[in-house]
């Protein structure tokens, strides 16, 4: 099985010779491999060094685009000039396993299957702050859900860091508005009424931004493009089975409304605390849960990670993020350009 790997990069000087690399060391016939990489306008020593690298690999096709356009469109054109039966999307921080690239194609031996996402792995920096440890737990319990759903071909959300289709299953994602790729990417498969499945020995790795500042800058700018998608798919997958419109409501359109759920609970706690004693337990377990998160702020400013503090501050901080990505969507302030997260 032919296999295309698309790689839509910015200003990656620090780290795309080690990704390129890292694939150059997979356990596959390269004769059956091509890897697409599109620079986005990058303006440092991104495309000097892609340039070189292609006279070491001749598996490797480098594309410069001269206008920055966001790595939706970037990856639309890889595909256009992808040759190969199965796409694999992945990104430049990310690192495979040797056999990454294997056991994701084995899985496209079942003709239903359309699409297969890795696992993505978390690794925190010798020096990251207590911060890191919460993302880190927040994702295992992630990948608990798609494995999951992986195991129904009804995964709703791909791994942007390690997934693949077939080529005939890729759908152009819409030039003119500002959508998340790879969970666009996912439900397209599903709504062609193909499954969409979970390899659990495909693993890439990839390391979490190093300062929680960092990590919530990406919640935000992650949480307005997703509302944007979400508001453009809709509350229902025209096309896909009864069982992957219910992974598709419980795992993410639920998830993003509930900032507004807690929100609300917090006025209603508040407006009515002296109603009942029902009110008041609740609204004395809300102020404890938000003092608790907000001593694992200050902790954290110390660098102090006690468990009961810091995971009421993570959960706290995400769903502030969300909220406040959603206001940058509402104001349009979603985009499908980005600036990687720092680098060493």
């Amino acid at each position: 099985m032919s296999v295309s790997i698309l790689l839509s990069v910015f200003n990656e000087e620090k780290v795309i010779r080690e990704r390129v690399k890292n694939i150059s060391e997979q356990e596959f016939d390269f004769k059956s491999l091509e890897l697409l990489v599109g620079s986005d306008a990058s303006n440092d020593k991104t495309n000097k060094i892609l340039t070189e690298l292609q006279l070491d690999y001749p598996w490797l096709k480098f594309y410069s685009f001269q206008s920055r356009r966001g790595k939706a469109l970037v990856l639309n054109d890889l595909a256009k000039r992808s040759n190969n039966d199965i796409l694999v999307f992945t990104d430049a921080n990310s690192r495979f396993q040797k056999n990454a690239i294997k056991k994701l194609t084995e899985k496209f031996s079942d003709d239903e299957i359309g699409g297969v996402s890795g696992r993505l792995v978390l690794k925190e920096k010798s020096y990251s702050n207590f911060e890191s440890n919460e993302e880190r737990r927040y994702w295992e319990y992630e990948t608990k859900i798609k494995k999951a759903e992986g195991r129904c071909g009804t995964l709703i959300g791909a791994n942007g860091g390690i997934f693949a289709l077939r080529r005939n299953m890729y759908k152009k994602i819409p030039d003119n508005i500002s959508l998340t790729d790879d969970l666009f990417l996912t439900v397209s498969v599903l709504k062609m009424g193909k499954k969409f499945c979970y390899a659990k020995d495909a693993i890439a790795y990839e390391e979490i931004a190093p300062t929680i500042r960092d990590e919530y800058s990406r919640k935000i700018r992650f949480s307005a493009t997703n509302y944007k998608t979400l508001s453009y798919l809709g509350l229902k997958l025209k096309g896909a089975n009864l069982l992957a419109n219910f992974c598709y409501i419980s795992h993410k359109v639920i998830r993003w409304f509930i900032p507004f759920v807690l929100l609300m609970l917090l006025i209603l706690n508040i407006v009515l605390y002296s109603s009942s004693t029902f009110f008041t337990v609740t609204a004395v377990l809300q102020g404890l849960f938000i003092f608790l998160a907000v001593s694992g702020f200050f902790l954290s400013k110390i660098q102090i990670r006690i468990i009961i503090f810091s995971i009421p501050f993570f959960f706290l901080l995400t769903n502030i993020a969300m909220l406040s990505g959603f206001v940058n969507y509402l104001r349009g302030k979603q985009s499908g350009i980005w600036k990687p997260t720092p680098r060493d």
